[in-house]
């Protein structure tokens, strides 16, 4: 093969592997595919309709999975489970920091108690005293009627003269300190019952991590 003949066709090679590289690649079509409301398989190049908020494959020409699209009810449904998973993360790093707080603060059982004793002395010294005002309040409220019984409408006599304008003004301020102490009373009774539940609780996780029986 003489000089000319191997050049014609080193060229030509050269040519057609420019020409080849020259050519755009095939698309790398993905396709979609899902169920629709009635279980009927739906596929297409492009979402189906019928696809929209359904839980949507897409596959490359190998026929493999590459991703997911989900639909509405699988996401509602993963956001409820992670909800859950953080509720009960939150619950558990609360109980961490719990502990933790119940350790560096106490040193003993005793010293949990003397503070809870000591926190519902102070609680059982404010329900006295609005138990006290409360009974003074009624006391007030008990002669303020027997005042207004002189007055109409409350008198039974026809020429009575009208019920005076301070009566009626302490009737309506002593019932209504009375609601407001009555209140007051309910609340500090709950936080009484609350304050000895939490002390118990503490006390029973302390006595747990301390290893006390």
């Amino acid at each position: 093969m003489n000089v000319s003949v191997r050049i014609l066709l080193s060229t030509l090679g050269c040519l057609a592997i420019a020409a080849q590289a020259q050519q755009p690649e095939k698309a790398n079509t993905e396709v979609y595919r899902c169920r629709d409301a009635n279980g009927q398989l739906r596929i297409g190049t492009a979402l189906p309709q019928e696809c929209l908020g359904r839980d949507t494959e897409v596959v490359n020409q190998r026929g493999t999975v590459v991703r997911m699209i989900e639909g509405a009810g699988t996401r509602s449904a993963r956001m409820n489970q992670e909800a859950t998973e953080a509720a009960k993360q939150k619950l558990i790093d609360d109980q961490i920091q719990r502990d933790k707080v119940l350790i560096e603060t106490y040193l003993s059982v005793e010293e949990i108690e003397r503070l809870r004793d000591q926190r519902l002395d102070l609680l059982m010294a404010q329900l006295k005293v609005a138990e006290q005002h409360i009974g003074t309040l009624r006391d007030r409220l008990t002669r303020l009627r027997d005042q207004s019984k002189r007055f109409k409408p409350y008198s039974g006599i026809a020429n009575s003269p009208p019920l005076p304008d301070h009566i009626a003004e302490d009737l309506v301020g002593t019932v209504k300190s009375i609601m407001v102490d009555t209140q007051t009373i309910d609340i500090k009774r709950d936080e009484q019952a609350t304050m000895t539940t939490n002390f118990d609780r503490d006390i029973k996780r302390f006595k747990e991590l301390k290893g006390i029986k």
